[in-house]
């Protein structure tokens, strides 16, 4: 680990894809060596979700995979169908399933969240997980690399309609976890309103006296129950180190208690 307290390894693997190693090197995960890149969110997302024993878990938008085999890695109980509209990505997180010796436990579908596969339309979750994406179709906010434009930017869904299928796909009384920027939190928040209840937030700190510019979000669907901020989970040290807690989480596969109310204080 560099003096920075690095969490994740990269390998070079062509022009065109690299590896990575999550979780103290747990997870391998090959993706693109331009443009989009897994990074902590997923590894901070996987550990906030909290699936009963042998649930089903829907990954909307799951990229190469990272965050369902960051929370597969923690519990060998799931079972994971992820979906990603972009083949290469798609592809990668087929591969990196293998890579990792769950390939009976997750598979990627390929397909549009706006015209979903007929196959997904036939499935139903016990839980969901996503990353959904930060920026609006007008907003001009995207990356110049077009796999991570897309990744990152609203198209054929906003996030009104991104919730809506996470919703739709998922049982009654079963739960969705999310991570997203702390500025559009009002927005999330309205599309869960109604349709979910015991919504917790829990803030990332990126340094002491620094606002939150991420929060992870968990609801569960149908249900009434009052909604609570925890105290949230500081990230990095004055000096750009990650604290103890943050490496627990991202090198140890430690989870994040969303619904216990056991969050790690800054």
């Amino acid at each position: 680990m560099s003096p920075k307290g690095k969490c994740f390894l990269r390998e070079t693997l062509s022009l065109d894809v690299i590896e990575t190693r999550l979780l103290g090197g747990r997870v391998r995960l090959r993706q693109p060596g331009q443009g989009y890149r897994a990074s902590g969110d997923a590894v901070l997302l996987a550990a906030a979700a909290e699936p009963p024993h042998g649930a089903k878990v829907f990954d909307m938008g799951c990229g190469v995979g990272s965050a369902a085999l960051c929370l597969l890695a923690r519990r060998s109980d799931l079972y994971l169908v992820g979906l990603e509209r972009q083949q290469f990505l798609a592809s990668l997180a087929e591969q990196n399933a293998v890579l990792n010796a769950v390939s009976e436990r997750f598979s990627c579908l390929c397909g549009d969240g706006a015209a979903p596969p007929s196959l997904l339309q036939k499935l139903s979750f016990d839980w969901a997980i996503s990353n959904p994406p930060f920026f609006r179709a007008e907003s001009g906010g995207g990356s110049p690399f077009d796999s991570k434009r897309q990744g990152h930017q609203e198209s054929s869904l906003d996030l009104s309609g991104w919730l809506d299928l996470l919703l739709r796909r998922l049982k009654p009384g079963g739960g969705l976890t999310l991570i997203y920027r702390a500025d559009r939190l009002p927005g999330l928040l309205a599309g869960l309103e109604g349709r979910t209840g015991a919504v917790t937030i829990l803030p990332l700190w990126p340094k002491r006296g620094e606002p939150a510019n991420r929060v992870l979000v968990s609801a569960l669907k149908g249900r009434r129950s009052p909604a609570r901020l925890l105290p949230g989970l500081l990230l990095h040290h004055d000096d750009g180190t990650f604290t103890q807690e943050a490496q627990a989480v991202l090198r140890l596969a430690q989870a994040l208690p969303m619904r216990s109310g056991g969050a790690l204080r800054p």
